[in-house]
């Protein structure tokens, strides 16, 4: 059989928010956060066939095999489906590794929702929801439809919100790794209050993207504290971000990447081309993704 070749964009995503409510019996977090797809995106390519399942990635930063979250999300898409592995993936990043920005996941939701249309399986996306969830708590954000969404549980329960408006997106990445797991597990759940419920009861889910850069600075991201104190660069770039004109900065995620919202595109290159300087090829200048 001549090999069939699927390509997709796989997106990377900010949290405007994240806020740690929990931690369940499970031992997993409880959250409530607000993510939205970026235009920073990995490509993956999908080339059936042979009879294994092959990875491939130039970059040094990334595992050619199980130890891949878009190999494992091929695996299990092979067990689910009782096919035999029959497709080699190529992986271009474009997208930083450990950087909050969800990349890993990203790619996995992409695999999973291509071969399901490489092999005509016609599973439902509940399904490789179900799949995804598996594999990490943010894959399901990136198997649905919506450019944003409302995330709790542990981040797979979404409900599909309006995405941002007209601005711009300053990704800035210090050039150093965050372990999701390290900064959750020394997140400290002392507080008997929760400021946060107050503060989110002001913004219902309707008013979320006209409330962007005011939901940013009033909700915030729990897991800030645990990595600044680790890394206070990453408390600097934010500042730097407001004083270069951002109407609001946040770590995306466990960090440790940095996004500033900007309402017009002259002082977001501006801002951009101060960052790039001082960090390279690990700032990007994004738009809202719009699916």
């Amino acid at each position: 059989m001549k090999s069939q070749t699927l390509t997709l964009k796989a997106p990377a995503k900010i949290n405007l928010f994240l806020k740690i409510l929990h931690r369940r019996g499970d031992g997993y977090h409880a959250i409530e956060s607000l993510m939205h797809k970026v235009t920073l995106f990995d490509v993956v390519h999908l080339v059936r066939e042979g009879n294994s399942l092959a990875l491939s990635c130039r970059s040094s930063m990334v595992p050619n095999g199980r130890e891949n979250l878009a190999w494992r999300a091929a695996d299990a898409f092979f067990s689910a489906t009782g096919i035999a592995p029959a497709v080699r993936i190529e992986l271009e990043k474009n997208i930083p590794v450990a950087a909050g920005l969800g990349g890993g996941s990203s790619d996995a939701g992409a695999v999973l929702l291509g071969l399901n249309r490489l092999f005509s399986t016609g599973l439902e996306r509940e399904h490789l929801q179900e799949l995804g969830l598996r594999l990490g708590a943010d894959v399901p954000f990136f198997l649905q439809d919506s450019s944003c969404a409302l995330a709790t549980g542990i981040g797979e329960k979404l409900q599909a919100v309006g995405h941002l408006g007209d601005c711009w997106v300053l990704l800035v990445n210090p050039g150093f790794a965050v372990s999701t797991r390290w900064a959750y597990e020394n997140f400290p759940l002392t507080s008997t209050s929760n400021p946060y419920i107050l503060a989110r009861g002001r913004i219902t889910d309707d008013e979320i993207p006209r409330a962007a850069p005011r939901l940013v600075e009033e909700l915030g991201n729990d897991l800030e504290a645990v990595t600044i104190s680790r890394f206070p660069e990453i408390g600097s770039i934010k500042k730097e971000l407001k004083k270069a004109g951002a109407a609001a900065a946040l770590m995306s995620g466990s960090g440790p990447t940095v996004f500033g919202l900007f309402a017009g595109k002259e002082q977001a290159q501006h801002a951009f081309t101060q960052f790039a300087g001082l960090y390279g090829d690990s700032v990007f200048l994004v738009r809202p993704y719009i699916s």
